[in-house]
């Protein structure tokens, strides 16, 4: 797929506890063209997996089987990489450092996934 709702060139990192979810994230962002990292169950699994290989954007389950996404989103702003936050929960407020992000509440879509990657910052693809 080329145009808009291209990821071509982009490597997203998911992080979602639930499996069923976490591979139909997977599977959209493929068919949107990125390469995917995950998805990751765990804050520990996605850190490894951010040091690995550091994604160009990230979508964080904001609860991870009752842990909080804030260090895998920490460790994102520190290398500067774009993140948003995905929750199945009516959006509550998120820490201050982390008041930037984007949140996209479950279900959602293509459309909004891009849009909402793009007002995290993925516009350019890393080489």
């Amino acid at each position: 797929m080329s145009g808009p709702e291209s990821l071509a060139g982009h490597r997203v990192l998911v992080v979602e506890d639930e499996e069923l979810i976490g591979l139909m994230l997977v599977e959209l962002l493929e068919e949107l063209g990125a390469a995917v990292a995950g998805p990751a169950g765990s804050v520990a699994e996605a850190l490894q997996l951010v040091e690995r290989e550091t994604p160009t954007s990230a979508l964080l389950d904001l609860s991870l089987r009752g842990e909080a996404a804030y260090p895998v989103a920490d460790r994102l702003l520190q290398l500067g990489v774009p993140y948003v936050f995905i929750t199945g929960y009516a959006q509550g407020h998120l820490v201050a450092r982390h008041g930037h992000a984007p949140v996209l509440s479950k279900p959602f879509g293509a459309e909004q996934l891009v849009a909402a990657l793009a007002r995290a910052g993925w516009m350019a693809p890393r080489d």
